[in-house]
C-alpha cells in the first residue's frame, strides 16, 4: 500500500527525536527508490515524488527523483505536470544535464491551448531556463507577449527578462512586443513590462530613443493611479498599486534624463504626486522618495527641484531611521546640484548629530561638511566642535578632518583659523593628523601680530593638559620659536572683535586664563620638563629638547641657562641613538660664542602656505636627483637670493613644514666652506670614511649641522628620490637610524610602482609604517584603482590608515599609514602585502611578503 502525502507527513510530525525522523525519512527514501524502480502507475508517481520534495523542503536529499519530475511534466494530466514543474523549479538548476530533456515539453506546454499549463511552463522556463534553451524557447515567448490573456503577457513578459539575461544579443526579438506592453492596462502586465524595459535599457541604451516615444501613456498612466478612488484590488494601506507607481517613477527617471520634451511632458504628474502623496505612511513615503529622485535626475526648474528638497526635509523630522538616512543619503547627492536649497535644511542636519543611530549621525556629518560654505563657516564649525567634543572615537578623526578642511578652505581670517585648530587639537589632539599641525606651524610663522597670542595660549592649555598628541606637538614647536614673546613684559594677547565672538571656539577655549605679563623663564623651562617628563614618544621629545636648545640661546637667566644643560644632559647616555646624538651636539654647542649661538638658532623664516609637494615636483621635472641644500632652502623662504647657482644636474630640495615637527634622516648638505675662518669648521666635521666615493665624501655634512639639518630636510629628500629612477641608496637612508627605524626600505617595485615603507617608533611596542607609493614613469599612462593591503600575523595587531589617492598620474606619489602593535615585541615583523592597481589597461594583483630587520619591534 502506497503511503499517502498526508499520512507521511503526520508520521514526520510525530517524531519525538531528530535521529527517529532521520530513520523515517531512510525508510521511506528507500521504500521510494524501489517503488520507482518498477514501472508504477501515474498515480503512484504522483504520490511518490510528492512526498521526495517534501523530504527536499525538508532538507534531505531527493536527487533521484529528477527523472520522475521529467515523466510527470510528460503526462497529459494537468496536476502531474503542475507537481511535476515544481519538481523540475526545485531539484534542477540551469547546469544541470536532466534540463535538456525538458525542453521538448516546455514548448509543447507553450503553445498549449489551456491558458494555465502556458503559465506553468513560462514560470518553470523563467525560473531554470540556461543559454541554450533559452535560444530555442525565445520565439515561443516572443509570440506569447501578443496573448490576449494579461495572465500570459504578464508572465511572459517576466519570462523574457530571463530570456535576455541569458542571451542579450536576442534583444531585438522582443524591442516591438516591449513597446506595446507599455500601453497596458492591466497593472501586472504594465509592471511586467516596465521590468522588460529597464532590462533592455541596461544592455542595450540606445533603445532609450524608441522608448520616449511611450513618455505620454506612461504619464497618463501614473496621473490615472493617483487620481483614482478606492480600488479594493490593488489598494495598499489607501494607497492605489504603490509598486506600480514607483515602477512607473523609475522609468520615467531614465527616460527623462537629459530630454527636455520627455521632462516636460512628466513635470505637471510629478508635481501633483510630490503634493498629494500622503506622507504619514511608509507606503506614501516609499512612493515620495521615488519622486524626489526622478525629479532630482531630470532637468526639472528650480520650483520643482525645491518642492523635492523640501520633501527630504520632511523625511528628515521622521521617527523612522531608515527614512531619515535616505534623505539624508539623497540630499547629500543633491548638494552640488541646488546647494542653497538644502542649505535651507541645515538646522534639521545639524540635529541629526546628535542621533542615537550612528549610521546617521556619520551621514548627517558627512552633509554637514558638504553645507559648509564661506558665509556660514562659523556656525557650521562651531556646531562640529560641540559634536566633537561627545563623538564617539571611531568617529572623531573623521570631525577633525571635516573641521581642518573646512578652517583651511573657508577661514575668515587667521585669528578665527588658529583658534579653531587650537581648539580641535585642545579636544581631539590624538586624533589630529601630521599635516594639520604643519599647517598649523605655517600659519603661525605667517602672522606675527598673533604669535604672542599663540604662544600664550598654548602655554596656557599645555599647563593643564599634556596628554593630547597634536597639541604637544604645536605647543612644543611654537614655545621654542616663540619662548622670547612669551616671557616678554607687555606682550599681551591679542585683542577680542566683534566679529570673533563667533569664531567656533567654546568657552571652555576662551576661558583659559592668559597673564598679561606672562610667565618667568624658569616656569617656560619647568613646563618643558614635565613634558619631557611624560613623552611617550620619541618625536616629542626631540621636538623639546630642539625647543629647549632655541630658548637656551634666547633667554639670559644663568640658572635657567643651566637648568637647560642640565635637561640635554640627561639623554647623553639615552638607549636611543637619535636622541643621544642630539645631546652630545647640543651640549657642545653651549662651548661656543653666545652670539654664535644666537645666530644659529635664530627663529624659522616665514612658510610657504603653498604645499611644498609641489616644488618637490618642479625638481623632480628637472630630470635630475633632489640634493639637498639647506642654505640654499633658507634663502628661497625667505625671498632672498642664493649666493650662486646650484649646480647643473641637481635641484634643490624642499623644506617641509611637517619634517620640521616629525623629524627624519639627514640628507647630504653640500660645503659651503669659504676660508678657515667659516663658523661650520668651528664646529668640526665629521670624519670622511676613507670607502666614501668623492662625490659623497664632498657632500657630507659636518656633524652637528647634520643633525640640526635632521628634522628639516629628509622627509621631502625621501620622497623626491622615488621620481629619480633606479633605486639607489638615497642621502635620507644613509644618515643615522636606531636600528632600521626612520629608514625606508623597499617592499615593492614593478616598471610602473614603487612601494617603500618607512618604520618609526611610536610608542614602546607599537611601530607607525608610513608607506609610500609613487609612480615610476615605466609608462606615460597613470596608474589608476590603487589600493594597498596589508595583513600581520595573529600575534600582531593592524591599525589601517586610507590612501591619499587611488590614482596616481606619472611621478606622483600617494602615502599611507599604518600602525602595528607587537605587545610581545615579536622579532622579525612580518607583513604579507597585497599591491592592486591598473595601468595602460593592465590590471596587477601582487601580493608580497616583507619583513622589517630584526631591531624594528
Amino acid at each position: 500500500m502506497v503511503l499517502r502525502l498526508k499520512d507521511f507527513i503526520k508520521k514526520i510530525r510525530a517524531c519525538k527525536t531528530a535521529a527517529e525522523e532521520r530513520a523515517l525519512i531512510a525508510r521511506e527514501s528507500a521504500s521510494i527508490r524501489t517503488a520507482l524502480k518498477d514501472s508504477v502507475s501515474s498515480s503512484h508517481r504522483h504520490h511518490h515524488v510528492a512526498k521526495l520534495l517534501y523530504m527536499y523542503m525538508l532538507g534531505y536529499p531527493a536527487h533521484f527523483g529528477q527523472m520522475e519530475c521529467v515523466k510527470l511534466v510528460a503526462s497529459s494530466r494537468f496536476a502531474d505536470k503542475r507537481l511535476g514543474y515544481l519538481g523540475i523549479m526545485l531539484l534542477l538548476d540551469e547546469h544541470s544535464e536532466t534540463l535538456t530533456l525538458v525542453t521538448n515539453s516546455l514548448k509543447n506546454d507553450l503553445n498549449h491551448p489551456n491558458m494555465y499549463v502556458v503559465g506553468m511552463a513560462l514560470v518553470t522556463l523563467a525560473n531554470v531556463a540556461s543559454e541554450a534553451m533559452a535560444r530555442d524557447l525565445a520565439p515561443e515567448v516572443e509570440k506569447l507577449l501578443g496573448s490576449s490573456n494579461s495572465l500570459i503577457r504578464k508572465k511572459a513578459a517576466l519570462c523574457a527578462v530571463r530570456v535576455l539575461k541569458r542571451a542579450p544579443d536576442l534583444h531585438e526579438i522582443f524591442m516591438p512586443r516591449a513597446r506595446s506592453l507599455l500601453s497596458e492596462r492591466n497593472h501586472g502586465a504594465l509592471l511586467a513590462g516596465l521590468s522588460l524595459l529597464e532590462l533592455l535599457y541596461a544592455q542595450q541604451p540606445a533603445t532609450l530613443i524608441e522608448f520616449r516615444k511611450a513618455v505620454p501613456s506612461l504619464v497618463k498612466a501614473l496621473k490615472q493611479l493617483i487620481t483614482t478612488g478606492y480600488s479594493p484590488e490593488h489598494d495598499v494601506s489607501g494607497i492605489t498599486d504603490p509598486f506600480l507607481q514607483v515602477k512607473l517613477l523609475r522609468v520615467l527617471r531614465l527616460l527623462g534624463a537629459g530630454n527636455a520634451t520627455a521632462t516636460e511632458a512628466m513635470a505637471d504628474v510629478l508635481a501633483q504626486v510630490a503634493t498629494t502623496m500622503d506622507g504619514s505612511k511608509n507606503v506614501g513615503n516609499a512612493v515620495l522618495y521615488e519622486t524626489v529622485r526622478t525629479v532630482l535626475a531630470i532637468d526639472a526648474d528650480s520650483t520643482l527641484r525645491v518642492l523635492a528638497i523640501n520633501i527630504l526635509g520632511r523625511f528628515l523630522a521622521h521617527k523612522d531611521n531608515n527614512v531619515r538616512y535616505a534623505a539624508l543619503t539623497t540630499l547629500l547627492a543633491t548638494v552640488q546640484v541646488d546647494g542653497n536649497a538644502v542649505l535651507r535644511h541645515r538646522t534639521t542636519v545639524l540635529e541629526c548629530l546628535r542621533d542615537p543611530d550612528v549610521s546617521i549621525r556619520r551621514r548627517a556629518l558627512e552633509l554637514a561638511s558638504a553645507l559648509t560654505v564661506a558665509s556660514n563657516v562659523r556656525v557650521m564649525v562651531r556646531e562640529l566642535l560641540a559634536f566633537l567634543d561627545d563623538a564617539d572615537a571611531e568617529l572623531r578623526p573623521t570631525v577633525v578632518a571635516h573641521i581642518c578642511t573646512a578652517a583651511d578652505k573657508f577661514a575668515p581670517n587667521q585669528r578665527w583659523h588658529l583658534d579653531t585648530l587650537v581648539r580641535v587639537m585642545k579636544v581631539a589632539g590624538a586624533h589630529v593628523r601630521d599635516e594639520t599641525v604643519a599647517q598649523f606651524v605655517r600659519l603661525v610663522t605667517n602672522a606675527p601680530e598673533l604669535q604672542a597670542y599663540v604662544v600664550r595660549k598654548l602655554y596656557a592649555l599645555l599647563k593643564t593638559d599634556h596628554s593630547q598628541a597634536g597639541l604637544v606637538r604645536a605647543g612644543i614647536w611654537v614655545i621654542g620659536e616663540y619662548g622670547d614673546l612669551l616671557v616678554q613684559p607687555g606682550a599681551a594677547p591679542a585683542p577680542d572683535d566683534a566679529e570673533d565672538d563667533d569664531n567656533g571656539t567654546t568657552d571652555a577655549l576662551r576661558s583659559v586664563a592668559l597673564d598679561e605679563d606672562g610667565p618667568n623663564e624658569a616656569e617656560v623651562v619647568a613646563l618643558l620638563e614635565r613634558v619631557l617628563t611624560a613623552a611617550n614618544s620619541t618625536v616629542v621629545t626631540q621636538l623639546a629638547i630642539t625647543a629647549l636648545m632655541k630658548l637656551a640661546a634666547r633667554f639670559h637667566e644663568p640658572a635657567v641657562v643651566q637648568a637647560i644643560q642640565a635637561l640635554l644632559a640627561r639623554y647623553r647616555t639615552s638607549m636611543v641613538l637619535e636622541l643621544q646624538q642630539r645631546s652630545v651636539e647640543y651640549l657642545n654647542m653651549f662651548n661656543l660664542d653666545p652670539e654664535l649661538r644666537r645666530g644659529l638658532w635664530e627663529c624659522m623664516p616665514v612658510m610657504d602656505l603653498a604645499c611644498p609637494p609641489t616644488q618637490v615636483d618642479r625638481a623632480r621635472r628637472c630630470g635630475a636627483p633632489v640634493v639637498a641644500d639647506l642654505m640654499a632652502d633658507l634663502l628661497a623662504m625667505t625671498g632672498a637670493a642664493p649666493a650662486a647657482e646650484p649646480k647643473m644636474g641637481t635641484a634643490k630640495a624642499i623644506v617641509d613644514p611637517l619634517d620640521l615637527l616629525m623629524g627624519g634622516p639627514v640628507p647630504a648638505i653640500p660645503s659651503m666652506s669659504t676660508g678657515s675662518g667659516n663658523a661650520i669648521d668651528l664646529l668640526g666635521s665629521a670624519p670622511t670614511p676613507a670607502s666614501a666615493s668623492p662625490a659623497i665624501a664632498a657632500s657630507t655634512p659636518p656633524a652637528l649641522f647634520a643633525d640640526l639639518a635632521h628634522t628639516v630636510m629628509a622627509p621631502a629628500v625621501r620622497r623626491a628620490s622615488l621620481h629619480t629612477g633606479p633605486l639607489v641608496p638615497s642621502a635620507a637612508s644613509t644618515g643615522p637610524s636606531i636600528g632600521g627605524y626612520d629608514v625606508p626600505h623597499l617592499a615593492y617595485e614593478s616598471a610602473h610602482l614603487l612601494v617603500q615603507l618607512t618604520p618609526t617608533s611610536a610608542a614602546p611596542g607599537i611601530i607607525q609604517v608610513n608607506a609610500t607609493l609613487a609612480h615610476r614613469g615605466g609608462v606615460n599612462v597613470p596608474v589608476t584603482d590603487l589600493q594597498l593591503l596589508v595583513a600581520v600575523p595573529k600575534s600582531l595587531k593592524l591599525q589601517m590608515g586610507p590612501l591619499s589617492a587611488t590614482r596616481l598620474g606619472v611621478g606622483e606619489v600617494g602615502a599611507q599609514t599604518f600602525r602595528i602593535a607587537n605587545p610581545g615585541k615579536v622579532s622579525p615583523v612580518k607583513l604579507r602585502l597585497k599591491v592592486v592597481y591598473a595601468c595602460a589597461g593592465e590590471g596587477v594583483d601582487k601580493v608580497v611578503d616583507f619583513r622589517f630587520p630584526e631591531s624594528v619591534v
